[in-house]
């Protein structure tokens, strides 16, 4: 069984959220935490975040013990861009894009 958690509109690009993601995927959920715990990007908070959101709904909804999950998928999309404009020489201007991403976590029962 599978607990999915999704966090949309973080205002991170997911080129920077995928560098944190590569060091916590197939770990366990606890093992993953501990690690984000130590990264030092404010990236790393969000992505715990999920993570402990899709532990609680597999907790939750599905009856399963949280020291057995481990984390089975983990991927950052890219979500809305916000376009920006900066005063250049000459009268002209510089395009600002502010990316954002979609993280989604999907984690299950370590199988024996």
């Amino acid at each position: 069984m599978q607990a999915t958690a999704t966090a949309k509109y973080l205002g991170v690009p997911p080129r920077k959220i995928r560098l944190i993601l590569d060091v916590v995927r197939g770990k366990q959920v606890d093992e993953a935490l501990a690690m984000l715990r130590f990264i030092q990007s404010p990236a790393a908070r969000l992505v715990a975040q999920v993570v402990k959101s899709a532990s609680a709904n597999a907790e939750n909804n599905l009856q399963l013990s949280p020291s057995d999950l481990h984390i089975a998928a983990i991927y950052a999309g890219d979500g809305p861009r916000l376009k920006r404009f900066r005063p250049r020489a000459r009268g002209r201007a510089g395009r600002i894009i502010k990316r954002s991403s979609h993280v989604t976590v999907v984690v299950s029962e370590k199988e024996a």
